[in-house]
């Protein structure tokens, strides 16, 4: 036995590690309590300033340590240099610690001399062990504003990480912040110039990161949002509902609606065509108007054509850019004809250039993007109908046509109701949808809804419609008769088909739905 190392025993190390715990809580216990005695009593010494310094250094995430060390270095009116030094060690402890970086901030900010370019090399030693250290981010950002560094410095910094890591979607996304400063309004893109501000080698930096790696999201997110850059423009709708009032919509992001009271008199007949005009109190600009004879309601527009409904008006310049990144996009895609990142962009391009001329290939790639990321079959349904219903809109004339028709078309969700305000027949039949949505009840000229043979569960959107006639839901997912009160809102409601749902096989569900309908005098069960 002699010469033998006693190997000791799990059960005895475990114990031993178990004592070694309690040791060192009972020493963190008594100089937590010591430190929150002194904060009681208001005492802010040298002691106090130890205490939380050893504290800290074993656990920086003590959020109440942090505010209490601030209280005495300013009762103190002592921070050295020697704070930074600790807040380096703590930052090793833990370098996503909030309260180690925002202490940091007071301190720096409280330096008579800051070394700003000291900060700054911390961010970058921080960054290089990880990029994705928020943390680091927002204290780099509050450097760069204090100590002045231009944002074309910065951006070369952010070329730098991204050129050694594609995936740093951190740099991606304080770059977009960087360009949107240096350039407050997107700029078009007209000169190939290479210098590092300008749209071409945006384009072709982020380019270099999805060739390089087509399944990385980070810089298809910044792509997205390269390509996004400009604003949408307004379009006015006036329209007369009654000889009383007249009603202005404007479809921007979402859609206002104002109403506004006629001059008694301006209209006393609708026998012969009436010329209006609308004064714009906002901005010095008016709208004409006519009120066509024997019409109650009437409407235009502004400025903005079809094509800029859903989209921004595209200059040559922008045009251009946009069609040659399509085709980058393209090429990428017949290397990786499954990449759902390259697939998506090429939709959202195509949606900005010509949404008709394209709707035949972006319903090709919606089916695939489907087929390759079921996971999120759902969204690109849900997109897809939002485009098939944006192309639909966009194919009215809308200055006679009153008539909505998106049938057989997979839908799934349902938008742009704001577009229908003054459509009286709307068709939905053949579908995927499960819910007609609460926006239907501003849908105030509608007539007759044909939504056959969908998925149809719930009616709440069919509330308070007073034009309503015809409902035809046959073979949809109505269950019981509850679904159907919103209908019992709708004061001239005449004929409603409900064969093929559940709740027509429920026993008396007729005499429940005629005391319910007392109206509707056409029921089909």
């Amino acid at each position: 036995q002699h010469g033998r190392v006693k190997v000791k025993t799990t059960a005895q190390q475990e114990e031993e590690k178990k004592k070694e715990r309690e040791k060192k809580l009972k020493i963190y216990v008594a100089a937590r309590d010591a430190c929150f005695a002194k904060r009681k009593e208001g005492v802010k010494d040298e002691e106090a300033l130890e205490l939380t310094q050893q504290l800290l250094s074993s656990n920086p995430d003590f959020a109440t340590l942090w505010n209490q060390r601030r209280e005495i270095l300013t009762h103190l009116e002592t921070i050295y240099d020697s704070e930074l030094h600790f807040l380096e060690s703590c930052l090793k402890v833990n370098p996503k610690s909030y309260g180690s970086w925002f202490h940091r901030g007071w301190v720096s900010s409280r330096l008579p001399r800051p070394n700003w370019v000291r900060e700054l090399s911390l961010c970058d030693r921080c960054l290089s062990l990880d990029d994705r250290n928020f943390h680091c981010w927002d204290y780099r950002r509050m450097v760069v504003k204090m100590s002045g560094v231009s944002v074309e410095k910065e951006l070369e910094f952010t070329d730098r990480l991204i050129s050694s890591n594609f995936s740093n979607y951190s740099s991606w996304h304080y770059r977009s912040t960087l360009l949107t400063l240096l350039h407050p309004e997107s700029p078009e893109p007209k000169s190939p110039s290479r210098d590092p501000q300008t749209h071409s080698h945006q384009y072709e930096l982020v380019q270099n990161a999805f060739f390089t790696d087509p399944n990385d999201q980070s810089a298809w997110f910044y792509y997205r949002w390269l390509l996004g850059r400009g604003n949408f423009n307004c379009f006015v709708v006036l329209y007369f509902p009654t000889l009383a009032t007249i009603t202005l919509f404007c479809a921007f992001l979402f859609s206002q609606r104002t109403i506004c009271d006629l001059p008694p008199g301006t209209i006393s007949d609708i026998t012969n065509e009436h010329n209006l005009t609308v004064h714009w109190s906002e901005k010095p600009t008016r709208r004409d108007c006519a009120l066509y004879t024997g019409r109650s309601e009437s409407w235009c527009r502004d400025s903005a054509t079809d094509q800029e409904l859903f989209r921004s008006e595209l200059s040559v310049e922008k045009t251009s850019v946009l069609q040659s990144e399509l085709e980058s996009c393209n090429q990428l895609q017949e290397l990786e004809p499954l990449n759902k990142w390259c697939l998506l962009t090429i939709i959202l391009l195509m949606r900005a250039l010509d949404p008709l001329g394209y709707e035949k290939e972006t319903l090709a790639h919606f089916q695939t993007l489907k087929e390759v990321d079921p996971m999120r079959s759902a969204y690109y349904s849900d997109l897809c109908s939002k485009f098939m219903i944006e192309n639909t809109i966009l194919k009215m004339e809308y200055a006679e046509v009153r008539v909505f028709s998106i049938s057989d078309k997979n839908l799934t969700t349902l938008c742009h109701l704001d577009q229908l305000l003054l459509v009286t027949h709307i068709s939905l039949s053949s579908n995927q949808l499960c819910r007609l949505p609460l926006q239907f009840a501003m849908l105030q000229c509608l007539e007759v809804l044909e939504a056959e043979n969908n998925l149809i569960e719930k009616l709440e959107g069919l509330y308070h419609l007073p034009k309503l006639e015809e409902v035809l839901l046959r073979n949809n997912k109505i269950s019981s008769l509850a679904d159907l009160e919103p209908l019992a809102s709708c004061p001239k409601l005449k004929h409603l088909d409900l064969r093929g749902n559940p709740v027509s096989q429920s026993d008396g569900v007729e005499a429940e739905l005629k005391t319910l309908l007392p109206n509707v005098t056409e029921l089909l069960l």
